[in-house]
């Protein structure tokens, strides 16, 4: 596949980031038109205008400069499992929040020399291009992300500290690009380590210590009988979610079809 991409002139230099896993960690594959790969909301931007690129093997020079101000651009729920030494969290719950952040946070008086990364490097092309459009001069950003970091600095130069939250069932990975150790709450999908899976507020697939609070008795019930349906399937050996799509799409119109003859069997009986 990447060898027939870059047959393309535009798509001759793609960058891939790759890690291997024994299990197949998407449950389906999709294929969507959006706008924004990454929502910011901001219809001016013009991601081309983004920062310095710096190469892994020159990240670490670089945040280690007492001058620089280091940003993690990424969510709270995944700079909080691991980020590099001495970098501030956005600590955003969505990156819409980015433009507030920045506002309140950063000043380009101030904050002379800023430096920017994010999980693989695309989210920073619009985070860099934002302060770029605000006024800041000198900023940079983490050319192919954590992942690419991790992939080309060993472990003992590296700077980077705890793991990092990846978007598909291994929920983390660690500096070896192998899967991590936190697991996934499925009712937040936030990642949950040991500890809060102790926790007397952690019920598997209905709330975690993360979310207990945000949860009321509707979605409780609901997620509750979720739980169940995945239960009962692995307890048969099937899979409840991701399963053949081909099946699921045929089970679906079957469902739908029997329900609008239930429909239409009722229609008739009331007009009689």
């Amino acid at each position: 596949l990447l060898e027939y991409l870059r047959t393309d002139t535009r798509l001759a230099d793609l960058d891939c980031k790759l890690s291997y896993t024994k299990e197949i960690p998407f449950y389906r594959s999709r294929v969507k038109l959006k706008k924004e790969i990454v929502t910011m909301g901001l219809s001016d931007l013009d991601p081309a205008q983004t920062g310095q690129y710096v190469q892994p093997r020159d990240w670490n020079a670089l945040i280690s400069d007492p001058a620089v101000t280091v940003i993690d651009t990424r969510n709270d729920y995944e700079s909080s499992i691991g980020s590099f030494a001495n970098a501030k969290p956005a600590n955003t719950t969505s990156f819409r929040e980015f433009p507030d952040y920045v506002n309140r946070h950063l000043n380009p008086r101030q904050h002379r020399k800023i430096a920017m990364f994010c999980t693989g490097g695309i989210r920073c092309e619009k985070s860099t291009a934002y302060l770029r459009q605000q006024g800041f001069d000198e900023v940079y950003q983490l050319q192919g992300g954590i992942l690419k970091y991790l992939e080309k600095v060993p472990q003992s130069e590296s700077l980077w500290q705890g793991e990092c939250c990846v978007f598909d069932n291994r929920v983390s990975v660690d500096h070896a690009l192998q899967k991590g150790s936190y697991e996934q709450c499925h009712a937040c999908r936030r990642p949950i380590s040991h500890a809060d899976q102790d926790d007397p507020r952690y019920r598997p697939g209905i709330c975690c210590p993360h979310c207990h609070a945000e949860r009321d008795e509707t979605d409780r019930t609901g997620f509750s009988e979720r739980q169940k349906q995945i239960e009962l399937a692995a307890s048969r050996g099937e899979q409840h979610i991701g399963a053949d799509a081909e099946y699921q799409g045929k089970l679906r119109k079957s469902l739908k079809l029997a329900a609008k003859n239930r429909q239409r069997q009722a229609s008739r009986a009331g007009t009689k």
